[in-house]
């Protein structure tokens, strides 16, 4: 295995720019490459949060691969095997590609296909939760016949990964399947405490929450999730309906997996119509709420 020392970061959203800036120290280059870099009024503030901090912004696609040893993808989950296909037009022999993207086990198999034939070294990650709180730390868990490989020097440069199987397609059935349940339950809590609110009655209903799971510390969770779901709506749909795809590989229907889609989209619509802008500082959940009935009246 050749020593990787040019990483490739190809989508520079949140989890692109998580990953790049913490992992500066330990290699001698990072270069990024966003298709939104084709849109003048993104590729202005794109490049200058890259130049910030000392990221080189490729020029294309090719420019990125030709000077990357191990290519990171981390993009919107129907862009997963998009980017896929555009890097395998370019990528050099045995150079890494490390797929952080929210797909579904089939999809993740057909890029390994894709990036393996053009003589890269495909490996999967499910990413277990958010990014931020954790940055480059964040728990992954690998997937492929060289994970294990690519374990050993993502760990060494802080990275929390484990290799759960050579066989690809393993760690994402993980992430799927959790990330059903999670973002189920933001879409669950986001339908309940607005009809909630809607009828006065969130103590009373939020009180057996309490009182059932008394853990939780439901007020909070709530302006979490609703928070998470109103600044990433649109990627956490994408998302559900790549789960809703690893529901249906199964040969099981996704009655609830798509239907959870369907609530984060309307979300991410009605925040991008401004139904959530100016909101407080630190927002708690009746905000979110009261927005969404007075929109609705």
């Amino acid at each position: 295995m050749k020593k990787i020392q040019r990483i490739g970061v190809m989508g520079y959203g949140e989890v692109g720019k998580t990953f790049a800036l913490g992992l500066i120290p330990h290699v001698q280059s990072i270069l990024m490459w966003d298709i939104k870099l084709s849109d003048a009024s993104q590729a202005v503030e794109l490049t200058n949060h890259a130049k910030m901090y000392g990221i080189a912004v490729a020029q294309s696609v090719q420019d990125l691969c030709s000077h990357s040893d191990l290519i990171i993808s981390c993009v919107t989950a129907s862009q997963t095997k998009v980017v896929a296909q555009s890097v395998a037009s370019f990528i050099s022999k045995d150079t890494f590609f490390l797929d952080l993207n929210s797909a579904s086990p089939g999809t993740k198999q057909s890029c390994s296909d894709i990036i393996n034939a053009a003589g890269g070294v495909y490996v999967e990650a499910g990413v277990m939760t958010s990014v931020p709180p954790y940055g480059i730390r964040v728990p992954m868990l690998l997937g492929g016949k060289e994970a294990h490989q690519l374990q050993i020097v993502l760990a060494d440069w802080g990275c929390d990964v484990n290799t759960v199987s050579d066989q690809l397609g393993v760690a994402s059935a993980i992430k799927m399947c959790r990330s059903i349940m999670i973002k189920g339950l933001e879409a669950l809590v986001i339908e309940s405490y607005t009809t909630a609110r809607h009828y006065g009655v969130e103590d009373h209903m939020l009180a057996t929450m309490a009182e059932t799971f008394p853990t939780i510390d439901w007020p909070k969770q709530g302006a979490y999730f609703y928070s998470r779901v109103v600044q990433h709506g649109k990627r956490r749909a994408e998302e559900m309906r790549e789960s809703a795809l690893t529901v249906e590989e199964t040969g099981v229907v996704s009655t609830l997996t798509s239907a959870i889609a369907t609530k984060h989209d309307w979300i991410a619509g009605l925040a991008r119509d401004g139904i959530f802008d100016n909101l407080p500082a630190k927002p708690v959940w009746q905000d979110y709420a009261d927005r969404l009935v007075k929109h609705h009246k």
